[in-house]
This record gives C-alpha cells, sequence and structure tokens, in this order.
C-alpha cells in the first residue's frame, strides 16, 4: 500500500486518548486501530505479531540470511491522538504542490504564513492539512505509517540486508502514560528509535525532565458580610500560588533549553479549591530547584494562612533521555548517517517535551526520537509533508541497513 493511502486510512480511526480515564489504554477505541494493526503486520509478512492485554502490538522482521548476529533494533510510533482537539471526524485535505502560501482550510479558517513561516519550508511538496474541525492525527499516525511501509518495503526486498526488526505501537503517550505496562525485555531489541517527532530532519535525544504539581486549598468559608478576620477564600489563595511563580518562566516565554512553571487548570469556590500545574527544565538541577521552590511556596503559605490550608503533591513524570543515550554514540551516529543517505539534513535540538523514549531510555531501552514531517500537533492547524514523510520512511530503511553493516 501507498504511504500517502495508509495514513490516510489510519487517521479515519478516531484514537483520541482520555487523560481523566483510570484504565489502560484510556479509551477502549484506540483498541480497534491497534487491532487492524496487528492484522496488518501480519498481511506484510511480519512474524511474532502479537497484541498484549495492554495494548501493546509486537511485531518481527526476521534478519536476512548473514545478518543474524547484527544487533536487534526496534521502531515505535503511538496511535493515540491528543485530548487537546476533537480526533473524531478527521477530514484530510491533500493539497499537491503547494505553493507557499497561506492556506484555506475551511470558509472561516486560514493558515497563514505570518502565523506558521515553517510553511515555506514546505514549498513544493505534497501537504496532507486539516479542514479546521479537528487535529489531523500526525502525531503519531505519520510515524506509524512510515514504519508500517518501510517494513513493507523491505520484505518486498530480501536483497537488502538487515538484522532483526521489531516493531511496536502503543496507546496512551499523549496522556503520559504510553509506556506503563511496555515489557521491553519481551520487546527485546538492543536500541529503538520512536518516529515521534515534527519538522524534516529533526533528531531529539534530550528532552524535559517533567513532573506535575497539584495543590490542593482547604478555605474557609463564611458569610461574606461576617468575613472579616474569619475567611480564607481558597480561590484566592490560588490565585495567589500562581502570582507567586515568576512571569518570565511560563511557557508562552521560554524556548530552547528554558524551563517553566505552566498552569493547567484551576477550579473550585471558596471553601475548596485546587490549582495544578507542570514543571519542565532539561537541567536536572534545575529542575530539582523548581521542585523545591514549590515546596517553600506550599510551607510560606501553610504559615501565612494555617498549617493545613495548602497541600501539595509533586508527582515525577520523565527524565531527560540524553543521559541515558549518549553512552551509546552509535545510535545517534546512525541516525545522522540514516538521514544525510536518505538526502535528509539533520536538526539535533532538545524537545520541549517528552516522547515514549524519554521513559523507554530509562528502562533500559535506548530510544531517541526522529522527525515524521508532522507539524503544529495536537490543533486544527496541523499538517503533514508526504514529501517529509517517504524521507522519514527512507530513514528507518536506512537505519535496518547500517546496524547490520
Amino acid at each position: 500500500m501507498e504511504l500517502k493511502d495508509r495514513f490516510l486510512k489510519y487517521v479515519a480511526y478516531d484514537t483520541q486518548s482520555d487523560e481523566t480515564s483510570e484504565s489502560f489504554p484510556s479509551t477502549a477505541k484506540q483498541l480497534t486501530l491497534l487491532k487492524a494493526l496487528a492484522e496488518e503486520l501480519k498481511s506484510i509478512g511480519l512474524v511474532e505479531v502479537e497484541m498484549d492485554s495492554n495494548g501493546y502490538v509486537f511485531g518481527t522482521l526476521p534478519a536476512t540470511a548473514g545478518a543474524e548476529n547484527a544487533p536487534t533494533i526496534g521502531f515505535i510510533a503511538h496511535v493515540d491522538t491528543s485530548p487537546d482537539m476533537n480526533g473524531a471526524n478527521v477530514h484530510p485535505q491533500v493539497l499537491e504542490n503547494y505553493d507557499g502560501g497561506d492556506i484555506r482550510l475551511n470558509d472561516e479558517l486560514m493558515m497563514t504564513v505570518a502565523d506558521f513561516p515553517e510553511l515555506s519550508f514546505f514549498k513544493g511538496h505534497t501537504l496532507i492539512h486539516t479542514d479546521g474541525t479537528s487535529l489531523l492525527g500526525a502525531d503519531d499516525k505519520a510515524g506509524v505509517a512510515e514504519i508500517v511501509t518501510a517494513m513493507e518495503w523491505l520484505v518486498a526486498h530480501p536483497e537488502v540486508r538487515h538484522g532483526k526488526i521489531r516493531v511496536g505501537f502503543t496507546p496512551d503517550e499523549e496522556v503520559g502514560r504510553g509506556v506503563d505496562f511496555f515489557d521491553v525485555a519481551r520487546f527485546g531489541a538492543k536500541y529503538a528509535y520512536t518516529i515521534d517527532g515534527g519538522m524534516e530532519g529533526e533528531l531529539e535525544y534530550e528532552n524535559f525532565n517533567a513532573a506535575s504539581a497539584k495543590f490542593a486549598i482547604q478555605g474557609k468559608n463564611i458569610h461574606p458580610g461576617y468575613a472579616k478576620g474569619k475567611m480564607i477564600n481558597a480561590l484566592l489563595v490560588a490565585c495567589e500560588i500562581s502570582q507567586m511563580l515568576p512571569a518570565a518562566e511560563r511557557p508562552e516565554h521560554t524556548e530552547g533549553y528554558e524551563g517553566f512553571y505552566h498552569l493547567v487548570n484551576i477550579s473550585g469556590g471558596v471553601e475548596a479549591a485546587s490549582i495544578d500545574f507542570i514543571v519542565r527544565d532539561h537541567d536536572r538541577s534545575l529542575f530539582e530547584s523548581r521542585k523545591e521552590y514549590l515546596t517553600r511556596v506550599s510551607e510560606y503559605l501553610n504559615k501565612k494562612y494555617g498549617e493545613g490550608v495548602v497541600t501539595l503533591t509533586l508527582r515525577d513524570q520523565y527524565y531527560n533521555m540524553r543521559e541515558m543515550v549518549e553512552p551509546h554514540p552509535e545510535v545517534i551516529d546512525k541516525a545522522f548517517r540514516a538521514m544525510t543517505d536518505a538526502g535528509v539534513k539533520p536538526i539535533v535540538r532538545p524537545i520541549r517535551g517528552g516522547t515514549d523514549g524519554s521513559r523507554l531510555s530509562y528502562m533500559g531501552l535506548p530510544c531517541p526520537n526522529l522527525f515524521t514531517g508532522g507539524m503544529n500537533f495536537h490543533g486544527k492547524y496541523e499538517y503533514c509533508s508526504l514529501d517529509t514523510m517517504h524521507r522519514a520512511m527512507q530513514t528507518i530503511i536506512n537505519l535496518a541497513q547500517l546496524w547490520a553493516e
């Protein structure tokens, strides 16, 4: 199947995950695509294909003759789409030979080069974009399509030497639980690559250290006519917490290696409220300092308003994969070569986020992240370059060969 057709088939599945769900996967609808992928891997000639009780789909492309001793490598992508935007009834629009100008998504919505200057890179490409009513799902169905199509190509070309290759498709990456039950030993790869990046050439082996910070605030609701000296307004305490964090260290004011505090939710009333943040920093010591500062904020407010008014719960989510990947420079070196041989200029930059690969790296599977060609993830302006998707697929094929040298 052609890469474009496969991608368009996948984005028709509604696979949105749900961060409020306590099940795994967080939504049953992800399993529909995962089951279809397991059958598709079998149909294109992969072996040892299985879908376990948690929805993980694994499959094997056996080594070619003479390459049985090459290290086993893996390629991994996630099937779920972000809860941030509608993921149902996706109507992808195919724009051939993009002219480099603004793109009309629908009668009321335009994607402009002024707002999205990266569009200029894709002049002359075939773009697949949304109709403005949903996300596209390139994150990460582009990666899924590239992996499956690369495996299909390798099966059809047995003359191309490669070692044993494992592929893995996961649920729930978008809600931070994508590898909660991933069996690294069963997967059996020495090294792996998540195919989950964006811009053509992205090669990422650094990501944020990440934590969630949840403040629960117990106020004291008194009739406002008689509240002097008695009332503790939990909503105002929540606002005070937000104001105690540096305004310059919010996502909208940071870039590159700069960390941040990001307010993601505030709710409640006078009697009780909560305010939630995510905490990010590439530097581990700065990350720890951020958490320590939040602890001091909580302690200060309890001294000000009374013990027990503020309860802080900090939970580490993932860590910077760099310290797990750098001891294995060949993983990065081969990715450089694979991209260059595919006509792609590698762009090494830190992920201002996280991937399944960051957690997998700490689980013993060094796992940097490679580009897919998808852009503007998680929203109605999402689009994908078919030309870049083909180069991503070729990068996967090149990696298969390089690890068998």
